[in-house]
């Protein structure tokens, strides 16, 4: 499955979120380029990926080996999250219903 995120986060900041928090749910590291990380663990296999989108913006793509919404997914819709936190520490998330 692949999920995608804007954000306006410096892409080193994003990675080491990522290294932090795909850690501490039990994945590993399998692999680091400058702009990419790759994870798997008992959860499966997820790979990330971020590019410039011009001025500012960075878009982050995250493929991960599962089918449907598996907890996998959840974890990495749970990072995006805290990646916006990150970005905006002042925001609150609130029910968009």
């Amino acid at each position: 499955m692949r999920h995608y995120h804007r954000t306006q986060c410096a892409p080193d900041a994003a990675l080491a979120l990522a290294d932090e928090f795909f850690k501490s749910i039990g994945l590993a590291r399998t692999s680091s380029q400058p702009r990419a990380r790759a994870f798997s663990g008992p959860l499966g296999t997820l790979t990330l990926r971020i590019r410039s989108e011009g001025g500012h913006a960075y878009f982050l793509e995250v493929e991960t080996d599962q089918v449907g919404e598996s907890r996998l997914d959840r974890n990495v819709k749970r990072y995006f999250v805290r990646l916006h936190r990150a970005e905006e520490p002042s925001h609150a998330l609130e029910a968009a219903y």
